[in-house]
């Protein structure tokens, strides 16, 4: 859906319950909008994301069962799990600061250097767990003593850390949808499947997380179940001018 304000093109979606199969689908459409995905904003660039396109049918259909059988998914011409990669942390560091390095060659000024420490000093704090979260609950002391004087990020439990990942790869969901919508394409965000069975069917680790899987095709008019419904905008959006 298309629509103008101030002279402007402005693109719209709605999330669709059921697709087309009869429609023609172009699988490129989804490798175009997932490297846009990959371009999107996420928390220090650390990337930790994988996105696991579901094309085969067989597959496709047995993962359209883990997702409780939704039309959104049972209809669909294909299905992409986006998913958090926690244990590779160390790699994308690693990533990170030589392309510092590289950025930075030659200089020796504060910015370089703390751009540097950044990446070989701060995040290895902050990402480095272990199985029962002590060491975020270290984190989390020091922060709340350092925090008594000055600013300070509180956000720093392993608990923490799985919540900035999904944040991450849901901003990469979002981005992958709308470049979908930009194909001419539809799609639907699931949040309802068993995550247990969809991670052994996708061949994940047992570290690695499904943020959600997300449903493409052409919809049907049956597809659109109405208008969708919002709240009062009063209640959710609170300027403080």
């Amino acid at each position: 859906m298309f629509y103008i304000i101030g002279g402007k093109l402005w693109l719209s979606f709605v999330f669709v319950r059921k697709y087309d199969l009869t429609a023609e689908f172009d699988h490129q459409a989804v490798a175009r909008a997932l490297d846009l995905a990959t371009l999107s904003p996420n928390s220090s660039n650390m990337q930790l994301w994988q996105f696991h396109r579901v094309i085969n049918n067989d597959k496709r259909q047995q993962l359209a069962e883990l997702c409780m059988g939704q039309n959104a998914a049972k209809t669909a011409n294909e299905l992409v799990a986006f998913v958090i990669t926690s244990d590779k942390w160390q790699q994308r560091t690693r990533i990170n600061a030589a392309h510092i390095r590289e950025t930075f060659k030659g200089r020796e000024d504060k910015a370089s250097k703390r751009a540097l420490k950044y990446y070989e000093k701060l995040i290895p704090f902050i990402y480095r767990n272990d199985r029962f979260g002590i060491l975020g609950l270290g984190r989390q002391l020091i922060c709340a003593f350092l925090g008594r004087k000055k600013t300070m990020v509180r956000e720093v439990s392993k608990a923490d850390l799985r919540v900035c990942l999904h944040k991450s790869s849901s901003l990469a969901a979002m981005t992958f949808m709308i470049a979908m919508r930009a194909e001419g394409y539809d799609t639907c965000p699931m949040e309802g499947f068993d995550s247990k069975r969809a991670k052994v069917l996708l061949g994940l680790k047992s570290s690695d997380e499904i943020t959600m899987i997300i449903s493409c095709g052409k919809r049907t008019d049956a597809g659109i179940y109405g208008e969708r419904q919002r709240v009062n905008k009063e209640e959710i959006i609170i300027t403080h001018a």
